[in-house]
């Protein structure tokens, strides 16, 4: 396994990193008025990081099958990654043509330190489909053929890289309490919270230019 491969799976996993649900999601249940938040947060934190891990390796598994009883076994799965891609760029880009108001993240009654790992699962498995730089790494994986045990390995790392924000955040809160919290809502606030979007054609175009580039680039894999 070269260095440039990890350089590279670690840098696609820091752009995933950069997801606004987990990360709100990790921010509110800081902020919520439960008797163990910071348990909380750490349940969903778990829960979050077994679905990275748990559909990384299933991905993997079927794709490495794939790719020894079929020649272009990594074919469908370099196009699957792609496509994912180009679809969640042209969906964002329609969805700037026309104002709507981002509904708010919130936590259900039914959330507690245990339960949390369950949001977590619900959170993060919904949003794995834009998550198109997962699919990417694992096709990088499967394709340098580093064998089952290292791949396993570094898809856990990958999913561990993917939870650092919300790391980071659960360390925040336990160590520095309420100042953290005060913090947090200015977060959640542009996170989690309601907020009207305006239409925007440049953003709109943007997006769906990109995504026509990646949906060239999903044909000629």
């Amino acid at each position: 396994m070269t260095a440039a491969l990890l350089a590279g799976i670690a840098g696609l996993a820091l752009l995933d990193a950069l997801n606004p649900a987990t990360i709100a999601g990790v921010a509110l249940l800081l902020l919520a008025p439960v008797a163990r938040p910071v348990r909380t947060a750490a349940g969903f934190t778990v829960g979050a990081y077994l679905t990275v891990l748990g559909l990384g390796v299933l991905v993997y598994l079927g794709a490495d099958a794939a790719a020894d009883a079929v020649g272009d076994g990594l074919v469908w799965l370099r196009r699957t990654a792609f496509t994912v891609a180009a679809l969640a760029l042209a969906v964002a880009g329609l969805r700037r043509l026309r104002p709507r108001v981002r509904p708010a993240v919130t936590v259900p009654s039914w959330v507690n330190p245990l339960t949390a790992a369950g949001l977590g699962f619900l959170m993060t498995g919904a949003d794995l489909p834009n998550a198109f730089p997962y699919f990417i790494a694992i096709e990088r994986i499967v394709n340098a053929d580093v064998g089952t045990a290292s791949a396993l390995l570094v898809i856990a790392g990958y999913a561990l890289v993917y939870c650092l924000p919300c790391l980071l955040l659960l360390a925040a809160g336990a160590t520095h309490g309420d100042r953290v919290r005060r913090r947090l809502g200015s977060l959640y606030a542009r996170l989690g919270a309601e907020k009207e979007q305006p239409r925007s054609v440049p953003i709109a175009l943007g997006h769906l230019v990109v995504a026509a580039g990646v949906a060239a680039i999903a044909v000629a894999a």
